[in-house]
């Protein structure tokens, strides 16, 4: 599977509930921090809900 390299760019503060606890199942939790995942569904269907404030890269192998 490809890999996905997400950097969380904005606060969750003022944010709803589910945007907050997505950030932190993505294991995001500070500004500029960043995570590696696989590309599954589940992983991008996380990222949908919060693409707002963060930025995703492809992480070629």
């Amino acid at each position: 599977m490809a890999k996905i390299k997400i950097t969380k760019v904005k606060s969750t503060i003022d944010r709803p509930k589910n945007q907050k606890l997505t950030m932190t199942a993505l294991g995001l939790n500070k500004v500029s921090s960043t995570v590696v995942h696989e590309a599954t569904p589940q992983i991008l269907g996380m990222v949908r809900v919060v693409a707002h404030l963060v930025r995703v890269e492809e992480v070629k192998e």
